[in-house]
């Protein structure tokens, strides 16, 4: 059976699934095949595997940096919020149903053979595992049959490593502080802390490391910096949404724009664009902030409805009909069904943007496939886009068809194959300069993003360096290699290997 470590957070965000990556990476560099592991993951960006099944986006990231495909086994739990009490709950990749907070806190328990049962496929398959927490050990009204934090450390005997982030403040509070709230077996799984995030001179932590390490009987096994990186982020709390409308990339040639719908999903979309210095993407909460961007894209949403009619009671349908008239428009996923004139679900009708001829209708079944194919003969700003190959994966609910229009005024996006059934078929639609998919992933495929960024180039007259164009599977690698060189000097790996029980 494979070695363990175990990365536990002092709050949400203080870097576990970073950190465990950086560890994926280390591992597997040195040698070892190795695997990500997080029992329960809530997220709304989640990933499809190629058996159709649904997993959270943090262990597909891990998996990358670890060079090993995605599997559920690695997420065997996922949650995803659909209101601010309850979830749709997801069990190694299929809906069981969806639940209030109340109602999953007494299911949850009946979890734990499930997920070890994964765990122990994956162990058998690996020399080391890598398990990632949620949120922090010590919220106490949670903590009764813990199927993620102690409570799995304890069932697989696994070594903690206990992370805080000192970006936020009050760092040495937060260690000792949930160190304190810790039941003494808890405790003793321990075998190190981490400070995380941190800028400046490390000489000045001194003293104060020398106290932590007094008061917690523990070692700090790193202190790592504050990286500015191009990866997925998990949750809601990425610093990608922080409010700004104006270039994060100074002198930027290309302006993306994409509106932060209240139930935004799968913004792991976008990612792939904050790699190229000559495109700055804005997150757009009010629609005077909108302006004229190069490319408007409306994203996925867990609630097409409820976010269409924040759309509309913000001012947004004026700005974006208005907006595609000169900018290319992409919706994607609920985005798409936003663009559409209609959005039926249970019996209510919704009216949609109306900029693409469709109608939505939704159903109970979730289609979750993984695709590939190609563009078709598209026209208007992203023609240049035309005969590429394209990859990804759907994820949806909802059954989008044509309604009453000519036949050569709605043209499907791209041919695909669907990797759970075996089928072709043809995704999306286009009129004049909108465009929708369903395709999640739609930047991601080699040419894709370098293409649009030539094209909205060309299009405004200015000329982007060839050089600074990579593939997205360069990049990632990069990305993966940065990571796993700066916490390599940054923390005792001898130290981690010898908790771990490898010399």
């Amino acid at each position: 059976m494979a070695k363990c470590i175990m990365i536990q957070g002092t709050m949400s965000s203080a870097g576990k699934s970073l950190l465990s990556a950086a560890l994926c990476r280390i591992f597997t560099q040195d040698g070892y095949s190795v695997a990500p592991f997080k029992s329960q993951n809530m997220a709304l960006n989640s990933f499809v595997t190629v058996e159709g099944l649904e997993m959270g986006r943090a262990q597909v990231m891990q998996a990358e940096a670890a060079c090993v495909d995605p599997s559920v086994l690695m997420n065997p739990v996922l949650l995803k919020p659909t209101s601010d009490t309850g979830s749709q709950v997801i069990v190694k990749g299929e809906v069981v149903g969806v639940m209030t907070a109340r109602e999953y806190f007494a299911y949850k328990k009946s979890l734990m053979p499930v997920i070890m049962e994964s765990y122990n496929a994956l162990a058998a398959q690996n020399d080391i595992i890598v398990i990632e927490g949620a949120g922090s050990p010590a919220e106490i009204n949670l903590k009764q049959d813990d199927i993620v934090n102690m409570g799995l450390a304890q069932a697989l005997n696994a070594p903690v490593l206990l992370v805080g982030d000192i970006d936020r403040g009050g760092v040495f509070a937060q260690l000792i502080g949930t160190l304190v709230l810790l039941e003494n077996y808890e405790r003793f799984l321990v075998k190190g802390l981490v400070i995380n995030k941190f800028r400046g001179d490390k000489s000045i932590l001194t003293p104060g490391i020398k106290m932590l390490e007094d008061k917690a009987c523990l070692p700090v096994v790193g202190t790592v910096p504050y990286m500015h990186l191009t990866l997925d982020d998990e949750d809601s709390l990425t610093e990608r949404f922080k409010p700004h409308s104006v270039a994060v990339h100074e002198n930027a040639l290309i302006d993306v724009a994409v509106i932060k719908l209240p139930h935004i999903s799968n913004f792991s979309d976008f990612t792939v664009f904050d790699s190229y210095p000559d495109v700055n993407v804005r997150y757009i909460t009010k629609a005077c902030d909108l302006g004229m961007p190069d490319l408007l894209v409306i994203p996925g949403t867990k609630s097409t409805c409820f976010d269409m009619q924040w759309l509309r009671k913000n001012g947004f349908e004026t700005a974006i009909c208005s907006c595609s008239k000169n900018s290319a428009v992409l919706g994607i996923c609920g985005g798409f069904q936003i663009l559409g004139d209609s959005i039926e679900e249970e019996g209510v009708i919704e009216k949609g943007l109306g900029l693409l001829s469709v109608k939505t209708v939704f159903a109970k079944n979730k289609i979750r496939t993984r695709v590939c194919g190609k563009l078709l003969n598209l026209k208007g700003i992203l023609a240049p886009l035309s005969g590429l190959c394209i990859e990804g994966y759907e994820i949806h609910m909802g059954v989008t068809e044509a309604i009453g229009c000519a036949d050569n005024a709605l043209s499907p996006v791209a041919s695909i194959k669907d990797s759970v059934t075996g089928l072709s078929k043809q995704d999306g639609c286009f009129m004049g300069n909108v465009y929708g998919t369903y395709i999640h992933g739609f930047f991601d495929a080699d040419g894709v993003c370098a293409a649009l960024i030539k094209a909205l180039a060309a299009r405004k007259g200015v000329t982007v360096s060839a050089e600074k164009i990579k593939s997205v599977r360069t990049i990632k690698n990069e990305q993966y290699d940065l990571l796993a060189r700066t916490v390599r000097q940054n923390m005792d790996m001898p130290y981690i290997y010898d908790i771990m029980g490898l010399k």
